[in-house]
């Protein structure tokens, strides 16, 4: 009797273990067959669903932890109406798929896909995004990871009422690797998001290839813009890290610091910044582009180092009190304007003995210790005066003009305050990209 006892409890509890354990399912479906709406009603957490070749509706909401992917030649289009993919539970990956027309509506926040917070660790991969107001909107979740997509915006709709290719907002630990945005408004949007990494992205013909607002210790590295208005736009942040960016023919500014604090700028290639240069509707040139390589306003406690500066209307160009960054190592060649300056203190730029590279620097290196022997101040009383003052250029070559500078050259007391490198660099630490 005892035995029997026995054997039965064991039955009884290797039912019950059979039972509470789940198996992950796959299931496959074409255009004639169910809709992903319909397989979510009895799919578990965990299950595969795979697309065959075919044009299947939007509008789904995602609400378990499935993994879509998509033969090619499959498609999501949500004709107009709202977003393609609404994502809402954890562990959802997406791949593979074309995702296309989604509603247009900005302010309801249309996309191709829509992240919701409560989709923790989402994934969306390889994935072909077109005519969405939003490529991907990721709205307060926590560790997503979008690689290798491609976003185009509508070039029909003027850029300003276009979506951004990838939003983020209030968004902590995302990877946003290897994607390719291209005609939306900014290619990558960032606003109050933490320790995030964008790496290797490719954004080219956008107003912003890059931009953040109000977002703390995230890393921009890799990435490449290309004809962009603007490659970088960091706005009102703290403790970035931009190391090994490239910034090519964009228009305004390749990267612009404008509210940063205590951030590293460093290793970055910026490349043909100037007027008439970037994009815009047409493909026509930026109308009022500024052409500025570096644009710094009011920011302050900044390391930049060894970024390369060549080929642009103006090099650097600090404003509003941007004072106290640490800037050495820098490569300035070939710029219209290396250094536009606007403040009442004298700023050394060199730290130990290193300062930057000046492609016009007219000094010498008697001792070949690859230092300058004379210092390298790049504006005078005669630049301050022309930024006052356009129309005085056209006394530029008069003899008043020439005599300020003697003056000012003989009676350095009479010289304003600006830049100063104290140990300029005999040659570059990049090499030379393109000709001056």
């Amino acid at each position: 009797m005892l035995s029997r006892f026995f054997l039965t409890g064991i039955c009884g509890l290797y039912s019950l273990l059979f039972i509470g354990l789940s198996f992950a399912a796959t299931h496959i479906t074409d255009p004639s067959g169910e809709s992903l709406d319909e397989i979510l009603q009895y799919a578990q957490a965990g299950d595969t669903i795979r697309f065959k070749a075919g044009v299947y509706s939007g509008g789904s909401i995602i609400t378990q932890s499935v993994h879509l992917i998509g033969e090619p030649g499959s498609v999501f289009d949500a004709q107009g109406k709202g977003n393609v993919l609404q994502v809402r539970s954890p562990d959802v990956s997406i791949e593979g798929f074309e995702i296309r027309n989604s509603g247009n509506n900005l302010t309801k926040m249309d996309a191709g896909i829509f992240v919701e917070k409560e989709a923790v660790n989402v994934e969306i991969r390889n994935n072909r995004f077109e005519n969405n107001a939003f490529g991907i909107w990721l709205d307060g979740c926590h560790y997503p990871k979008v690689i290798k997509n491609r976003i185009s915006g509508n070039v029909a709709i003027r850029s300003q009422d276009r979506g951004n290719g990838i939003h983020l907002y209030a968004v902590y630990y995302g990877l946003i690797k290897d994607n390719e945005v291209w005609n939306t408004r900014d290619g990558i949007y960032i606003e109050s998001s933490q320790n995030n990494r964008l790496i290797g992205n490719f954004l080219h013909d956008l107003r912003y290839g890059v931009h953040y607002m109000y977002s703390y210790s995230n890393t921009v590295s890799n990435n490449h813009t290309l004809n962009t208005r603007t490659g970088y736009a960091l706005m009102q942040s703290k403790f970035l890290t931009v190391t090994g960016n490239r910034s090519e023919n964009d228009g305004n500014y390749g990267i612009l610091l404008n509210f940063i604090t205590k951030s590293t700028i460093t290793d970055n290639v910026i490349i043909g910044t100037r007027k008439g240069r970037g994009y815009a509707s047409g493909g026509a040139g930026v109308t009022g582009a500024e052409g500025k390589a570096f644009f710094v306003y009011n920011s302050h406690f900044n390391i930049m180092t060894n970024n390369h500066l060549q080929g642009a209307d103006i090099g650097i160009h600090l404003t509003a009190g941007s004072e106290d960054n640490i800037i050495y190592g820098n490569d300035f060649i070939g710029n219209h304007v290396q250094v536009k300056y606007v403040a009442t203190r004298t700023q050394e730029w060199s730290q130990q003995g290193k300062g930057n590279y000046w492609s016009d620097y007219l000094g010498w290196d008697l001792d070949a210790d690859g230092i300058g022997d004379r210092p390298y101040e790049p504006n005078d009383a005669v630049d301050k005066l022309l930024w006052r003052y356009p129309l005085a250029r056209i006394l530029l070559n008069s003899p008043a003009i020439e005599t300020l500078r003697w003056v000012q050259e003989h009676f350095p007391v009479l010289r304003p305050q600006g830049v100063r490198d104290s140990y300029p660099l005999m040659k570059p630490g990049f090499p030379q990209e393109i000709d001056s």
